[in-house]
């Protein structure tokens, strides 16, 4: 769905509100305050705090499919630099739009909400479907193993990546680089984080030897 600049707009008041107070402790008032804009404006372009927190989820991930499907058409690169790819896309998206991942993950409401349950269903089982499409080309081309679990492998990938990303301050303690500047760390972080989850693709995908 294409959204103007003033859902855009309150699309991103209605993202950072939440993450920082939650669904339920957030009200429309809130997020018309936060967005500069009047409660009624954002009941007629959503209709309610349920359907904005949909359209977070819509426009937030829809990216990830366009970026999918243009990889399958992308023929200057092996199916293996194409799961890199995939891999890349999803860390960056998950640093730079981390107050939007620590909703997805730690908020109730996708509980709570059969509507957003059911549209990240249908979103996860559309990318993966078309992840598929990337394995079954390195298969053909004898470079993947057979028989992969393509829901298990794309959860191996977002499980590690959110989870690590949720944890990232254990990590900074763990390795002592409280020296790093925010930036320096997030930076170094995202590149060891591909790293081995592009590691353990690797491991999971193509034929040793």
């Amino acid at each position: 769905m294409t959204y103007n600049d003033k859902q855009l707009q309150i699309i991103s008041a209605a993202e950072l509100r939440f993450s920082d107070k939650g669904f339920d402790g957030t009200s429309v008032r809130d997020i018309a305050e936060a967005a500069g804009v009047n409660v009624a404006m954002i009941s007629y372009y959503f209709g309610s705090k349920e359907k904005l927190m949909q359209a977070i989820f819509e426009q937030r991930t829809q990216h990830t499919t366009a970026r999918i499907e243009g990889l399958l058409h992308d023929d200057t690169l092996t199916p293996f630099e194409k799961m890199e790819k995939v891999i890349d896309d999803f860390a960056d998206r998950v640093v730079e739009k981390h107050k939007f991942y620590r909703l997805m993950i730690c908020d109730q409401v996708i509980e709570k909400n059969n509507v957003i349950a059911g549209l990240l269903g249908d979103l996860k089982k559309k990318n993966a479907d078309l992840i598929n499409k990337l394995i079954a080309d390195g298969q053909q081309k004898k470079i993947f193993k057979e028989n992969i679990d393509v829901a298990m492998l794309m959860n191996t990938m977002s499980g590690i990546i959110m989870h690590s990303f949720m944890g990232k301050d254990y990590y900074k303690n763990y390795h002592n680089l409280q020296h790093l500047s925010e930036e320096q760390f997030f930076e170094l972080f995202k590149e060891r984080l591909k790293k081995y989850v592009k590691d353990i693709f690797k491991s999971i995908l193509i034929y040793e030897g």
